[in-house]
């Protein structure tokens, strides 16, 4: 499955949230083979479920993949910050993502 070709190597700058951060998801997820435990195309988080940054990893050394707690579900579910948003810090106005249209591989 061709996702398109993202040129930016997000790791170049710090992470965009922080372990305890408390975000919210601004996206549906649904599980695409690689969450255990739960069916293909089963939802693991609904746009405005709230959780915790629990940890920081990387991903294609390209990048930041957000460990979440969504304490509500009881599962951590691993996401891009362009599917997050912080609900512990004003976000600039201009780092919204552009492509609100943008599908995901999730």
């Amino acid at each position: 499955m061709w996702l398109g070709r993202e040129e930016e190597v997000e790791i170049r700058r710090p992470p965009r949230f922080m372990p305890g951060e408390r975000v919210r998801a601004i996206r549906h997820i649904k599980n695409d083979g690689t969450y255990p435990g739960r069916e293909i195309g089963e939802n693991l988080v609904r746009k405005g479920d709230e959780g915790y940054v629990r940890d920081i990893g990387t991903f294609l050394q390209q990048f930041f993949i957000y460990a979440v707690e969504w304490i509500d579900r009881s599962t951590v579910v691993g996401m891009r910050a362009r599917e997050l948003m912080s609900l512990d810090k004003a976000e600039d106005p201009g780092s919204a993502e552009s492509n609100t249209n943008e599908g995901t591989a999730r």
